[in-house]
């Protein structure tokens, strides 16, 4: 019957205030555009507390390095690993091809990446290492010429240098202390390094998507991302602890996180609220003020009659994460028919904080609904299709005249005689049907 019930329902979206933003994020980018680099050093020492060396020197990045531990750096360096070897698997996937359509007319395509990319880093409450190896590394698998990243400092010092050295490992090639609107729109507008962005990747707040949002037509971004969402699909064989340890550990992102559990089995759906709670209640304070008011605002339990209605429900949510919980067999029948999802996670030894941190497919994933039209970040988003055309002369005799009588048959008289000319040209002796000319 496909019924669905909803034990706990959401008072809020991720829609929820975005005007609000819009104006705001406007009125930044406008400051900007008229005083460069000005006003985004006005806007950091606002925003940030922070007055310091805006691109980083090569002596900043080495004193970084130098600060970490053997083992930081080698537990930075696994994740980078396994991040940049899956880009490298997609981009083999990835090949020029070329095809004669038919004699002598030849058509391919090539694979270019952009020139500039320009890499946002969150900052904030945390330090987003991850975030830096899943855009950084990407764009430069994809074979971008200049990377420009850029990261919040934090507290009114520098950028953590554990976001430093990561930056650095996985190649960018300019590293900003910038954060917010300013560092999007610093990017975008090659403020400090003369390079202007062709695209903006990575995640970030509010304010930072808005910016990309609003850029979008003057360089490419990667997607319209919102706040972080998980979704768990589970059935009477899921674990609750785990299934509520799931829940919590994307909550923690921020108060207006989304986190849906879809399930079959009724003890679960009546007991998760309460687990789940439980968990939150554990956490040091941070986290534990942002998975709070996210689980209490953004947190829903629905009910399903059915793993049919489950699929149907899920595809509707199109969750930016997407976890299964269930038995072996349907396990497989969920990954056969799901089709909305940013990234799916199998199985109950599969979290979504791996894919997060360090096990290689990319994190930077779409939200509020865009996985029903686009996946993640991956090398694909740094290079561009574009097509070109060869053809013989030979070719023309019967291209002419078919690109003539199109043209015609639409009203466009120049169009066609590019076609007449050249016929007339390579076939003197041939009459052609070129189609009637236009009146108008």
């Amino acid at each position: 019957m496909n019924e669905v019930k909803y034990i706990k329902k959401a008072e809020k979206s991720a829609f929820t205030d975005e005007q609000k933003v819009k104006d705001i994020v406007q009125g930044i980018l406008d400051d900007i555009k008229e005083n460069k680099e000005d006003a985004v050093a006005a806007l950091t020492k606002q925003f940030d507390n922070y007055s310091g060396n805006i691109l980083l020197t090569k002596e900043q990045i080495q004193e970084a390095k130098d600060s970490l531990s053997d083992q930081e750096k080698d537990d930075i360096a696994f994740a980078y690993e396994r991040v940049r070897k899956f880009a490298e698997v997609q981009r083999e996937t990835m090949t020029d091809c070329e095809v004669e359509l038919s004699k002598g007319l030849i058509a391919g395509h090539k694979l270019i990446p952009v020139n500039t990319a320009g890499c946002y880093i969150p900052g904030g409450r945390y330090s987003h290492i991850a975030s830096a190896i899943m855009s950084i590394t990407t764009a430069k698998v994809a074979g971008v010429k200049n990377v420009v990243a850029c990261t919040p400092t934090k507290e009114g010092k520098a950028i953590l240098p554990a976001v430093i050295y990561t930056m650095d490992l996985c190649g960018a090639d300019y590293i900003l202390a910038l954060g917010g609107v300013q560092g999007i729109a610093s990017m975008a507008n090659g403020l400090y390094t003369g390079h202007k962005a062709d695209i903006l990747v990575g995640p970030g707040n509010a304010f930072v998507a808005e910016a990309k949002r609003m850029l979008f037509g003057e360089v490419g971004i990667d997607m319209f991302a919102g706040p972080s969402e998980i979704g768990i699909i589970a059935d009477d064989t899921a674990d609750i602890d785990i299934v509520a340890s799931d829940l919590v550990g994307q909550l923690e992102h921020g108060y207006n996180t989304p986190a849906w559990l879809f399930t079959t089995d009724e003890i679960l759906a009546n007991n998760i609220d309460a687990k789940v709670l439980e968990f939150i209640d554990l956490l040091p304070p941070t986290a534990k003020e942002n998975a709070f008011a996210a689980w209490r605002d953004y947190g829903e339990v629905i009910l399903c009659d059915s793993k049919e209605s489950i699929a149907k429900i899920s595809d509707e949510y199109a969750s930016e994460h997407l976890e299964v919980h269930t038995n072996a067999t349907d396990l497989e029948w969920y990954f056969d028919v799901l089709t909305n999802y940013g990234s799916l996670f199998m199985g109950e030894e599969t979290t979504v904080a791996y894919g997060d941190k360090c096990s290689g497919p990319n994190h930077i994933l779409p939200t509020k609904g865009a996985a029903k039209y686009t996946g993640g970040l991956y090398v694909g988003k740094f290079l561009k299709t574009v097509s070109y055309q060869k053809m013989t002369r030979d070719a023309n005799k019967y291209l002419g005249p078919v690109c003539a009588r199109i043209s015609r048959a639409e009203g466009m008289e120049a169009h066609a005689r590019t076609g007449d000319d050249r016929v007339k040209k390579y076939f003197p002796e041939i009459e052609f049907d070129l189609g009637e000319q236009c009146a108008q």
